[in-house]
């Protein structure tokens, strides 16, 4: 009967001490977290409010109930957007942005206090669009494709300028995408058929010129040539033309014995040869 009596008091203790240990080890991993690599922590006390201090990583203590913790990625992280804006000619354009963007790690208690964890989401947009009309406003359409590197200067500090009043850094910002809109798109088509036509036309006017010109240049050599023929045959008799007649008749000989189609017939009324005339 003893025996069994030390046994249940023994149990019992153990239980206790298991219990104890249990409550422990529960206690002691409540009061501590972790902050891994690329992030940081902001510490809420329910007494004193968000605690103005950023904790860097690692193993950190805090009193359980009374203190929670906060997780900020502070990791560089892109986002894009797209936005319709109205240029300073009224055409309107579709233009995508990519931004990326960090929490300025001196601040995220104010920004935790003020935007909460989807500080990015709330913000970036918003400024993003709002920039954007602001800088295209200031452009014809057809100034965001020739001057679009000074476009995107201006996109870039400008919104650079108003994420630092939201306490976001952006490392880079770029236009990736620019489109126009259907009725602009057939007005630059226009245009380039337009200029086609001007072009061809002009090319035929030139033509034409070029054309006239050696019509007057050859009617001039024709009359100037014509001219010297009259002063020589005046000069010299018919001499000269009857030698342009014999040069050209030798020509034409010349050709025809070169060809083997030309066949050289008698002259005389019987062109027929090998041919009994009594028949």
């Amino acid at each position: 009967m003893g025996s069994s009596q030390a046994a249940v008091s023994f149990l019992t203790n153990l239980a206790r001490a298991a219990f104890g240990l249990g409550a422990a080890a529960t206690v002691l991993n409540a009061s501590l977290y972790t902050v891994d690599g690329g992030q940081r922590a902001v510490l809420f006390d329910r007494f004193r409010g968000v605690i103005d201090t950023t904790i860097g990583e690692g193993t950190h203590f805090l009193i359980p109930w009374l203190q929670k913790p906060f997780i900020f990625d502070i990791r560089t992280r892109p986002h894009t957007f797209s936005s319709i804006s109205g240029t300073k000619d009224l055409q309107m354009v579709n233009l995508t942005l990519r931004l990326l963007s960090r929490p300025d790690v001196s601040r995220l208690p104010y920004i935790f206090q003020h935007l909460g964890l989807e500080y990015d989401e709330k913000v970036l947009p918003s400024i993003g669009n709002e920039v954007l009309k602001a800088v295209v406003a200031q452009f014809n359409a057809d100034q965001l494709l020739t001057e679009r590197p000074h476009v995107s200067a201006l996109v870039r500090e400008s919104l650079i300028k108003r994420a630092k009043d939201f306490n976001i850094l952006l490392d880079d910002v770029a236009i990736t995408h620019l489109s126009y809109g259907l009725e602009f798109s057939r007005a630059v088509e226009q245009k380039q058929v337009a200029q086609q036509e001007a072009e061809r036309s002009k090319f035929v006017v030139m033509k034409a010129d070029q054309e006239r010109r050696a019509a007057i240049i050859r009617a001039e050599g024709e009359s100037e040539a014509a001219h010297l023929i009259s002063d020589a045959t005046s000069k010299a008799g018919m001499g000269l033309i009857e030698l342009r007649r014999i040069e050209a008749s030798r020509e034409i000989a010349g050709t025809l014995a070169k060809s083997p189609n030309v066949a050289y017939l008698p002259g005389g009324n019987n062109i027929l040869m090998a041919l009994n005339a009594n028949r």
